[in-house]
């Protein structure tokens, strides 16, 4: 579909917009308007997890995940529109995550918007969810475009540069593990429970984050891509030689592997800060740097970045904390963003286990490997 800005009467128009989201294990139900000066105003924000459901398998069981989607999906619909005090014929338009995720749970959000789009006549929006955490900090914050992003959750660690709603150019992928994988796998040898990330970051507040040496992923290596792989496999050697391993072992483990990670994030994007700035030498300054998605709420994650920002002459931008991990205000937020510019789908849109931002990156130099279903990364 080709890109068009806005036009004069669309920007002129207030949008309300019901976005579903149901890619992981978040059922979430939101409707956002746009003023017509463009302020966003979050009319209702539902979201509905499954922590207790996957917590005895220590992970998302996809199966699980579908069935709590679909049992949910049309509830939280109902609770939406009532908190917002709307009814569907008010609406401009239906948002929906399309991919990437668990195919099951991509599903339950994509038909049931298309199942509403029909009954009332109203437009589909189909979207891509890394969309969504890219311009999540929108919600709250006037940010212009360009910007560099850094796409960073259980699923996903990418740098990017955002231009334009849809526009997007990969500088850098994970080679193999995302950051958040890594934040959870190391939580659950470690028996931390489930989710694994918020975990493994409470435990870490109270550890020495000198005690443990791990290896620094691509050392020396030129580029912007990413590696987590080895900094899981040595975090979990650490672990197997602690026998009998204290409370003190575990905060002191968590704590090493969260600092590793933070340094890893920040000296990759600190290569990406260079490239944007050379790319964009008349953006106004300071120019923006964007970190999106669940590990975005890390606290020294976001505390590494922002010293590299502020170094290159960069502000650190970040969705408030609810916004960080999977929600359908950043989907309805999207839809906004499309039906301004008369990008609509039809109803045979398609659900996507696999969809990357920068699709012809991706199709070119794929970062993983490329199968029947696309390109992984």
């Amino acid at each position: 579909m080709d890109l068009a800005p806005p036009s004069p009467q669309a920007q002129a128009c207030a949008l309300t917009v019901l976005g579903l989201e149901s890619s992981c294990d978040e059922t979430a139900a939101a409707i956002l308007r746009r003023a017509p000066d463009g302020r966003i105003e979050v009319l209702a924000d539902r979201v509905l997890g499954q922590t207790e459901a996957h917590a005895p398998f220590g992970g998302v069981v996809p199966e699980i995940a579908a069935r709590a989607h679909a049992e949910a999906m049309d509830g939280l619909v109902i609770e939406a529109l009532a908190e917002a005090g709307l009814g569907i014929a008010d609406l401009d338009g239906i948002a929906a995550t399309s991919g990437p995720g668990l195919i099951g749970g991509v599903m339950a959000a994509l038909m049931t918007a298309k199942g509403l789009a029909l009954g009332a006549g109203k437009p589909l929006i189909a979207v891509n969810h890394l969309e969504g955490h890219a311009l999540s900090p929108r919600i709250s914050d006037p940010l212009a475009f360009p910007y560099l992003l850094l796409l960073v959750s259980g699923g996903h660690t990418q740098l990017l540069i955002a231009e334009d709603v849809g526009v997007y150019h990969r500088l850098g992928s994970t080679l193999d593990d995302a950051a958040g994988e890594a934040f959870d796998k190391t939580a659950k040898v470690m028996g931390l429970g489930f989710p694994g990330g918020p975990a493994l970051e409470r435990i870490a507040a109270t550890g020495d984050a000198t005690r443990f040496g791990l290896p620094v992923p691509l050392k020396g290596k030129p580029g912007c891509d990413f590696s987590f792989a080895g900094l899981k496999t040595a975090a979990r050697q650490i672990w197997d030689t602690l026998e009998n391993p204290t409370d003190q072992d575990k905060a002191d483990l968590a704590a090493s592997m969260q600092a590793a990670i933070a340094r890893a994030l920040a000296r990759r994007t600190r290569r990406a800060l260079t490239v944007f700035a050379e790319r964009y030498p008349d953006t106004p300054r300071p120019m923006s740097l964007v970190v999106a998605g669940g590990v975005a709420a890390n606290k020294a994650v976001r505390g590494a970045l922002e010293a590299e920002a502020e170094a290159a002459g960069f502000r650190l931008i970040a969705p408030p904390m609810k916004w960080c991990t999977d929600n359908a205000a950043m989907i309805a937020l999207v839809g906004i963003e499309k039906l301004a510019r008369g990008q609509v789908d039809g109803l045979d849109a398609p659900a996507r286990a696999r969809w990357p931002l920068d699709g012809a990156s991706a199709k070119a130099d794929p970062a993983i490997g490329s199968g029947r279903k696309g390109p992984k990364a």
